[in-house]
């Protein structure tokens, strides 16, 4: 176990690296920072990134961004949890959802929370410091500080 571990951490150094090489000061990694197999960052036009202090992300998880993501320090994350500060436009019916573009909203997940399996957070999204949101949860409201989800 400690072997496998320690694979871990060797492989999250290299990707950060290269993270830090393609998106340079549109992201930002807290130190302890780690994750396992398939974590993707992907930061377009304007976006940012910043994720604190010794968080976690278990297999397939993925922060999309085209404005601002934040995460505090200590957040641990289920495998295939996602997060988004965006979404499609998708009011005219007459042209394709691809060709609307996205809507933007700033999404801040606090200190210290536990995002269970196959959580979704969407755009413009305030999470709260030490909150727990329980496997599944599709998070589209504000949810205050020390909340339970499920």
């Amino acid at each position: 176990m400690k072997v496998m571990k320690l694979w871990y951490h060797i492989k999250a150094a290299v990707k950060k690296i290269v993270y830090k090489m393609v998106y340079g000061k549109k992201l930002k990694i807290g130190r302890g920072t780690t994750w396992r197999h398939q974590f993707h960052i992907v930061i377009e036009g304007s976006g940012k990134v910043e994720i604190g202090d010794n968080c976690f992300f278990n297999n397939g998880c993925s922060i999309n961004a085209l404005q601002h993501v934040s995460i505090g320090d200590g957040t641990i994350f289920g495998a295939n949890s996602h997060v988004y500060d965006h979404n499609h436009r998708f009011r005219d019916e007459k042209q394709s959802i691809k060709e609307q573009g996205y809507s933007v909203a700033e999404t801040v997940i606090g200190k210290h929370c536990w995002i269970g399996t196959n959580v979704v957070i969407l755009k413009g999204i305030h999470i709260g410091d030490n909150v727990t949101i329980g496997a599944g949860v599709v998070v589209r409201e504000d949810v205050a500080d020390g909340s339970v989800i499920s």
